[in-house]
């Protein structure tokens, strides 16, 4: 079982600092969420909430991840980073490929790409991307990218993106990991055919086994059922060591929390950090 930690809700000004401590208490991962700006007014509901509302206030930053995990590499040398989860459609497959190729680079290799479709409506009309139709564009989305990080003359020709021969450099030297958001049929299909691993929001260790077994299904299917699969879960049930063991026998791979929630402080992230590596990781290692 590895051990990753959300930075979500936290001050730009303390990610290097807490990237630092984290490396030093033997977390394996930091995850980063995204978005790009607040409306002060939205429609959409927030789907992970009963009352729709967005869990997080208006003066939370979202600071560019890219950027970000560029930083907190630099500080690292072990450390993984990921977004959970980046809203690949709402962006362009140049912009995106770059920016991300770059942070895979900058931090030798050490960036896997969290996944999701998006829900905020709004958010994709003021980038000028198209909500309906986000999911087959992530798809090919993914196909664009991977060809972009090779470093090698490529071309493409689909649905959504045409180009002609070019490439994009510098090329990044190992494949960069992709894991999938969702609870649905689609969503655990996509997994099979397309990612390394899972992202879902919050679910007993029952629930994730089910949604585990579903994608190793679909992956049969694909011909990937040799492939190691990667289930980043955040467990509504695992409380300490015995709990993750448990988890970690249906097939979760990686456990994703936050050990301050809800304090934003950067101390009660401090202690967090410490008190969750003495409680839990030494003793699952």
């Amino acid at each position: 079982m590895k051990f990753c930690a959300s930075l979500a809700f936290t001050d730009p000004d303390d990610y290097c600092e807490l990237a630092v401590l984290a490396e030093e208490c033997g977390w394996d991962a930091l995850v980063l969420s995204d978005h790009v700006v607040h409306p002060r007014s939205i429609e959409s509901r927030y789907p992970y909430a009963a009352d729709g509302l967005r869990p997080w206030e208006a003066d939370d930053p979202w600071p560019d991840v890219w950027v970000a995990i560029a930083a907190m590499g630099a500080v690292t040398t072990h450390l993984r980073f990921l977004t959970g989860v980046y809203v690949v459609p709402m962006r362009h497959p140049f912009h995106l490929a770059k920016a991300l190729g770059t942070a895979a680079v900058m931090t030798g290799d050490r960036v896997t790409l969290g996944m999701g479709l998006g829900w905020m409506r709004e958010e994709f009309a003021l980038l000028g991307e198209d909500f309906e139709t986000r999911a087959a564009r992530a798809e090919e989305m993914l196909t664009v990218m991977r060809k972009l990080w090779s470093g090698e003359e490529v071309e493409h020709h689909g649905r959504f993106f045409e180009f002609g021969p070019l490439r994009m450099r510098p090329a990044v030297k190992e494949r960069i990991p992709v894991v999938v958001g969702g609870v649905t049929e689609a969503a655990y299909r996509r997994i099979g055919r397309l990612a390394e691993g899972w992202l879902p929001h919050a679910l007993s260790t029952a629930d994730a086994a089910v949604g585990i077994a579903r994608i190793r299904a679909h992956r049969a299917e694909y011909g990937r059922a040799d492939e190691p699969l990667t289930a980043i879960v955040p467990l509504l049930d695992a409380l300490d060591a015995d709990g993750f063991r448990r988890a970690e026998d249906a097939g979760v791979t990686h456990a994703l929390t936050a050990p301050w929630h809800p304090s934003r402080s950067l101390a009660d992230k401090r202690d967090g950090l410490r008190r969750f590596a003495d409680r839990v990781i030494s003793a699952m290692r």
